[in-house]
């Protein structure tokens, strides 16, 4: 008699959106409802805390909370220790799929997109285990429709860039690009400032998108003295590109 094969399960990348709980899309959501564990990550802060903006979505959209595991990386510069993580947290999804587990693993806007996942993905596709990943909507996206203006239209380019290094390369960004997004921007903002002063640009702030703590605007100047957190971007509608 021919041996049983051994039981497989699925895997999944969810995507969440950035943040409002209902931008997450049906098909993620149904991936979340029939998923036997769902892991999220997370991040140690200084003091030993743990906190996760993917668990605050997750908590918003009535799942069985016994499912939920938290994958937490510590703050810091050295990217060692989260390399590790990322690798137990491999391992772990391994066996469950081996077991025959249906496991998600999720992140904050899109799971292709500057995401936690994409460390994990890497392992998946080395020992060639499938996984579907779902598309969700980046947070740019939100930002452009909660301020009412195109991202794009016609032949406009687009670029996407996180940790602006200076004015002179943001200058150099507007005079390529029609629309240059600038994330993870809490250092960029003294090199935005001349830029919309000399009329080079204007702006769109946005922080916290999709969540009841949401802010926009397009005065910088409201934002003088404002603790700028990490979920923040810009978008910048460049007057110099031609």
């Amino acid at each position: 008699m021919a041996p049983t094969p051994a039981p497989t399960g699925k895997i999944y990348g969810v995507s969440l959106g950035p943040g409002d709980p209902e931008l997450i899309t049906v098909k993620g959501l149904r991936a979340l409802q029939r998923a036997d564990l769902i892991y999220y990550p997370g991040s140690v802060q200084a003091d030993g805390q743990h906190s996760s903006y993917s668990r605050t979505i997750l908590d918003q959209l009535d799942l069985d909370e016994a499912k939920l595991c938290g994958m937490f990386l510590p703050m810091a510069n050295d990217r060692a220790a989260a390399l590790h993580i990322y690798e137990q947290a491999f391992y772990q999804l391994k066996a469950d799929y081996e077991a025959g587990r249906t496991v998600a693993f999720v992140s904050e806007g899109d799971s292709t997109f500057y995401s936690t996942f994409a460390y994990l993905l890497a392992h998946l596709h080395a020992h060639q285990l499938p996984v579907e990943i779902i598309a969700g909507v980046p947070s740019f996206l939100l930002a452009t429709a909660a301020h009412q203006v195109p991202l794009a239209v016609l032949r406009e380019k687009i670029a996407i860039i996180p940790l602006l290094t200076s004015a002179a390369a943001l200058e150099g960004y507007l005079r390529e690009f029609e629309t240059v997004v600038l994330i993870k921007v809490r250092g960029a903002l003294d090199y935005v400032r001349p830029a919309v002063a000399a009329n080079y640009a204007t702006v769109y702030y946005a922080e916290w998108l999709g969540t009841p703590n949401q802010y926009l605007t397009t005065d910088l100047a409201a934002l003088m003295g404002r603790e700028v957190p990490y979920f923040s971007l810009l978008v910048l509608k460049s007057l110099l590109c031609n």
